[in-house]
């Protein structure tokens, strides 16, 4: 239930507010050089108090590796790593301890375990995701070799909508402003709209594109494990995520067969397809193409601002919380998308090579 993949295989552990959040990584093959640097700038593009639009907890979100890396390569061993708290402030919490936050995990927290800690959410806290982060940053690298590349960017911010496809875009420009929107005009606009929310004391939603190029055909398996369900899978259990299409999505649906029909064609590299509709998947297995998605997320549920709620003896009551939160998760969550479709596609990279042999 904490773990996810089944060769390139990712165990968290930790709490918001506990001593630390950490991991351990399995499966990762012997061999890999790895670059901390990237890994430590990948925690970066995560971590909070990064720009006037996140929190300003101030958390430095440094990586230890305990194991599984020596002299800079991996060695097939089980890899241990852990990111210390620094910076909670877990007294903002002690007015929340016996009322369940409206859209929170707390009460459903409750009925699953009879307990929970109310310091940040605890396990149900987005600050779970550094683990995800590392490891995929890991698994970003094992991928780079392959030649596949993986992206993501912030599509939406409440109404305001970057209209252009990712085509027309200069991806490498993503994180050349605080919003993570590779478009500056667009970019503008949707950091104006999250002052605005923060201004009163409101949260505002969104949609994250991700695009992976590179991929070979043959990555998926055909029944349950789906390339396109592992992506939904992996994008689902991130925090505040409440959907998940790929390729056409649900726009594909207007469309006719006819119209909607990726056409093969032969190339001089190989057979293409004329459209991509499908989003670079078919039947469940990468067929070469580009594969896209879209994630959204909700409005982030923690509001500074007074709301209904009820206590644990079922009392109506009101709750003001108190501390320091992403007026909107978006920009944060970037780095979050690419690391769990990371995860994915090195696990389907290591399945492919075991269904070769």
């Amino acid at each position: 239930m904490n773990s996810f993949g089944q060769i390139f295989r990712l165990t968290s552990f930790g709490e918001s507010h506990g001593r630390g959040i950490g991991g351990i990584i399995d499966g990762c093959p012997a061999g890999l050089e790895i670059d901390m640097d990237f890994i430590q700038n990948e925690l970066n593009r995560r971590k909070p108090g990064q720009s006037k639009i996140t929190t300003q907890r101030a958390e430095s979100d440094q990586v230890e590796f305990l194991s599984g890396i020596f002299e800079g390569k991996t060695q097939g061993t089980p890899i241990g790593f852990i990111i210390w708290n620094k910076d909670q402030h877990s007294n903002d919490y002690n007015n929340l301890k016996d009322v369940f936050r409206p859209s929170h995990a707390d009460y459903t927290y409750i009925k699953k375990y009879g307990s929970r800690d109310h310091r940040g959410g605890g396990r149900s806290s987005a600050r779970e995701t550094i683990a995800r982060v590392v490891a995929g940053a890991i698994a970003k690298l094992l991928l780079k070799k392959q030649g596949i590349q993986l992206d993501a960017f912030v599509k939406r911010v409440g109404e305001i909508e970057l209209t252009k496809s990712y085509q027309e875009l200069d991806l490498s420009q993503i994180d050349s402003n605080i919003v993570r929107c590779p478009d500056a005009e667009t970019a503008d606009k949707m950091i104006a709209r999250i002052e605005e929310a923060g201004r009163d004391h409101d949260t505002v939603g969104g949609v994250i594109q991700g695009v992976i190029q590179g991929v070979p055909a043959g990555f998926g398996e055909p029944v349950f494990n789906k390339l396109h369900a592992d992506l939904g899978h992996a994008m689902l259990g991130i925090n505040a995520v409440k959907g998940f299409e790929y390729g056409s999505g649900f726009e594909g649906t207007k469309s006719s067969g006819s119209l909607h029909n990726d056409i093969f064609v032969k190339t001089e590299s190989g057979i293409r397809t004329k459209t991509n509709h499908s989003g670079g998947i078919q039947g469940g297995i990468s067929n070469g193409e580009d594969i896209y998605f879209n994630v959204a997320f909700k409005p982030i549920a923690t509001l500074l601002k007074e709301q209904q709620t009820v206590d644990k003896e079922e009392n109506e009551t009101v709750i003001n919380p108190k501390g320091r939160h992403d007026p909107c998760v978006l920009p944060r969550a970037v780095p979050i998308v690419e690391a769990m479709a990371a995860l994915v596609l090195a696990d389907h990279y290591l399945l492919n090579k075991i269904n070769q042999i």
